[in-house]
């Protein structure tokens, strides 16, 4: 505050938060040590060959292909330490944002303020997991109309998944009052063995989820409901060398994802 002769934080008697200088600030320090540290990370990089350490933060519905990400990146950099950070998709942005993520994959759909650059990777797409016992599991396809009419288990209100899945229910003009909300996946796997309730999960995630034989997945048409899902990373120029090599991979698995999803 001395040195740039504004005041930077509003004072009580507690924290109150930044003025609109102190917010100014805030985003040119967030840009400077970002800066620096992608430029610590690059120079580590040359001196010691395949090292480094790369933070990538990620929605949960998005966590199966990450192996297929890292794997491919490992070939080229099989020295550098991977973090992997599972949040919202909300906090995936503040984590981004305040240098505490390198990458990010997440929907691409939400506000980034410009700040960050988009690779879109494949379309999320829904399927009804369930008993083979309950209605419409015999079919090659279900409706939202269909899936409305069973004892559901979905994620909780807060989740942008299952933001995603009402607005679909209420585009097809069905209301829906699930029988159990968790965001836990072995919570809801238990409940679904136990043969009385059904859930909506992307096709991806339902793929790599290891179902007992009594369970099955089937997915949901008219509509034919997706989201983009994509990586996320701050626009940076040099952009970082461990970044730039993650998005090349990711880039490389467009194809892949395209045909899974």
């Amino acid at each position: 505050e001395l040195q740039f002769g504004v005041l930077l934080v509003d004072r009580g008697a507690r924290f109150m938060g930044f003025t609109p200088e102190g917010l100014r600030i805030l985003d040119w320090a967030r840009c400077i040590v970002g800066e620096f540290r992608a430029m610590n990370a690059e120079i580590e990089l040359m001196k010691q060959g395949n090292s480094g350490h790369l933070r990538i933060a990620a929605i949960s519905t998005a966590l199966p292909i990450l192996s297929l990400l890292t794997n491919a990146y490992w070939v080229r950099y099989p020295g550098v330490h991977v973090t992997i950070a599972t949040c919202s998709s909300a906090e995936l942005l503040s984590r981004l944002e305040n240098i505490e993520a390198d990458v990010g994959v997440s929907y691409l759909d939400e506000e980034s303020g410009g700040r960050n650059a988009e690779l879109p990777l494949y379309h999320e797409r829904y399927c009804l997991v369930c008993s083979r016992s309950l209605p419409f599991m015999d079919q090659a396809t279900v409706t939202w109309d269909e899936v409305a009419t069973l004892p559901l288990c979905l994620p909780l209100q807060d989740t942008r998944n299952r933001r995603i899945y009402d607005r679909i229910f209420q585009e097809v003009g069905v209301a829906v009052q699930p029988a159990l909300e968790c965001n836990d996946s072995t919570v809801r796997l238990s409940h679904l063995r136990a043969g009385r309730l059904a859930t909506v999960m992307p096709r991806i995630m339902a793929g790599d989820w290891s179902m007992p034989p009594e369970l099955a997945a089937v997915p949901i048409v008219a509509p034919d409901a997706s989201t983009m899902i994509g990586l996320i990373y701050p626009k940076r120029d040099p952009m970082p060398a461990l970044t730039a090599a993650l998005v090349n991979e990711a880039r490389q698995l467009v194809p892949v994802l395209t045909a899974m999803s």
